[in-house]
Order: structure tokens, then C-alpha cells, then sequence
């Protein structure tokens, strides 16, 4: 009887335990209780183009430091990026639907259709699928997007396609902007950073 007893406790205290991780893994830090370090990162972030500490960056100021790096790697690489806003932020959904990131296809969705991505390419992208009509610079996105995550690299081919569409420093930036948003998408999954709860989308939540 004291077994079967100690076994429903467990049992209990273990269900308790996985109904608590359900939800947001990191509550949000409130500004009066952040840390001097975490207050001078989230004071730089709220300054900046972003304007707010929506996505990734609360479960970041874990790390200030760690925070402070990469926040300043992703303002170049959505603001400063030397590729056009469509093709970035193309790269960039496609990044989402990669990792199962419903947040992050969430918050760039619209950024993407409004840089003049068709709706018909998010929509492909969202299925897992490859998009029927795209323009020459969006191909190219996609094929070396889409190779670089399959295989771990990319092909002569594409590679020369993209060094003449969009020079060395157009590379790097491609490489940088899947690279940064792995890491996003990454830090969203495991803090369990959710979308609004009334919103559709094309692919299930990773981990969820």
C-alpha cells in the first residue's frame, strides 16, 4: 500500500513538473529586476531599429554577454545586410519553417510580403514545398538556402550564380542570415517563446 502510495506521489509531482514546461520556458525579466548588465543590453535593443525585446532576446539576457553579441550580429543582418529586403527576408521564413519556428513565421511573414514577396512563395515556403515562379535573385535564395541546410554547403553551380548576383559580401550575408536565424529559431523552440494563440499556420510548432 506505502509502495503503490509513494508511486502515485511520484507520479503526481512528475505530471505537475511536465504541465509547468508546457507553457513559456523563461519568464520575462521586468526592467527593475534586471540585472545592471541586462538593463544596459535590453536599454540597446529598446533604442534601437527594433524598438522592443519581443522574440529571442529575453531568454538571451540569461546571458548578457552572449546577448549583447548577438543582438548587434542580427540588427546588421536585418537592417544592414547588403541583400534586398525580399530576398532576406525570404531567407529568413524560410529559416522559420526549417526550425518549425511558429514565432518567427509569425513576426516575418508580414515584413516579407511588405518588402514585395509574393504571397504565393510564402505560401510554398510554409508547405515545405518549392516555389513554382520565382525571380532570378529569388531562386537563387532558395536553391542556396535550401542546399546549404540539406547538404552543408553548396554547389559550384549555385555558388557561382550567387557570386554573380549578388557579390562576396552578398555570400557572406546570405550565410550570416540563416546562420543568425538558426540561432533564433533555436532559442525560441527551447524557451518555448509561442505566437499568438488565435493565428493559423502552415507547419506544427517544433517540439510542441
Amino acid at each position: 500500500m506505502k509502495t503503490m502510495l509513494r508511486a502515485s506521489l511520484i507520479s503526481a509531482m512528475l505530471a505537475g513538473s511536465a504541465v509547468a514546461l508546457t507553457g513559456e520556458r523563461m519568464a520575462e525579466i521586468p526592467l527593475d529586476k534586471m540585472s545592471p548588465a541586462q538593463r544596459t543590453i535590453a536599454d540597446a535593443i529598446m533604442s534601437g531599429p527594433r524598438k522592443s525585446m519581443n522574440g529571442p532576446f529575453n531568454a538571451w539576457l540569461r546571458s548578457p554577454e552572449l546577448a549583447d553579441r548577438l543582438q548587434k550580429v542580427g540588427e546588421y543582418v536585418r537592417f544592414n545586410t547588403s541583400l534586398d529586403k525580399r530576398v532576406n527576408e525570404m531567407a529568413i521564413i524560410m529559416t522559420a519553417q526549417y526550425w518549425g519556428s511558429q514565432y518567427e513565421w509569425h513576426a516575418h511573414v508580414p515584413l516579407a510580403i511588405k518588402a514585395g514577396l509574393d504571397p504565393a512563395i510564402v505560401a510554398a515556403i510554409g508547405a515545405g514545398q518549392k516555389p513554382e515562379q520565382m525571380k532570378e535573385d529569388e531562386a537563387i535564395v532558395w536553391e542556396f538556402t535550401t542546399q546549404l541546410r540539406r547538404d552543408h554547403g553548396v554547389d559550384d553551380a549555385i555558388y557561382a550564380k550567387a557570386l554573380d548576383k549578388f557579390g562576396e559580401a552578398g555570400i557572406m550575408d546570405l550565410v550570416a542570415v540563416n546562420g543568425y536565424y538558426d540561432v533564433v529559431s533555436m532559442t525560441l523552440n527551447v524557451a518555448h517563446v509561442a505566437p499568438p494563440a488565435d493565428v493559423e499556420f502552415p507547419f506544427k510548432q517544433a517540439g510542441r
